[in-house]
């Protein structure tokens, strides 16, 4: 779902380093430090306005959480919703996705969340998927050995994709929903997109995998 832009989106986000991490690559391997606890750290890629990841928050004070987003506008309403809230266990990062090693240390966090990631259609363009292969590898670096990934979408394709790549990289598979809202799962927190597309009726592909413990 693309996002309008908005106007001083770049001057909110810069005045707010509280919230959103100026110099990210300054706490490589220190996020506990950065949070002042040592709970366990949880990030979400691609966080659309932020509704996740704040809901997400508010849920389970004992978590900290990091929002990782490129999009300058999409940054700029996550901390709407997090400066609300008043949350002092989320942090948000205004960076690549895909360059996850400059910004976290190996082993740091404990459990991603990729919802709704661009599908990428085109075969040619696979590569680009959050859930390739290449993306993993990075993934793998960053969470603790037998860290998981908890990947929502409405993509069929998408989701018949990441289910095998999964498994070809040898992750193990903890459970699979193929439409999740018809399901007895508890506990979803929804984001924007799921709540526009969930209610056309479109059903929402959610699965749990984790790294095998490779020490």
């Amino acid at each position: 779902m693309r996002i309008r832009k908005r106007p001083g989106a770049a001057e909110i986000v810069a005045d707010n380093p509280q919230f959103v991490v100026s110099d990210p690559k300054a706490w490589r391997g220190h996020w506990k430090e950065r949070f002042g606890n040592e709970q366990a750290l949880h990030i979400e890629i691609g966080m659309g306005k932020g509704q996740f990841i704040t809901e997400m928050a508010k849920a389970h004070p004992e978590i900290n959480y990091i929002g990782v987003d490129l999009e300058t506008t999409v940054v700029s309403f996550a901390l709407d919703k997090v400066k609300e809230a008043e949350l002092s266990n989320v942090q948000l990062l205004h960076v690549d996705g895909s360059a996850l090693t400059e910004y976290f240390a190996d082993n740091e966090i404990d459990l991603i969340y990729l919802n709704f990631s661009d599908p990428w259609p085109k075969k040619r363009h696979a590569k680009r998927r959050l859930t390739s292969p290449k993306f993993l590898a990075v993934d793998e670096k960053i969470l603790q050995p037998g860290g998981e990934i908890h990947f929502k979408t409405d993509n069929q394709g998408m989701f018949e994709y990441s289910l095998a790549s999964f498994s070809q990289y040898g992750m193990i598979i903890k459970e699979v929903w193929l439409d999740l809202h018809a399901s007895n799962f508890t506990g979803n927190v929804m984001t924007e997109y799921e709540e526009k597309f969930s209610q056309k009726g479109q059903p929402i592909y959610r699965v749990e995998v984790k790294f095998p413990d490779r020490n």
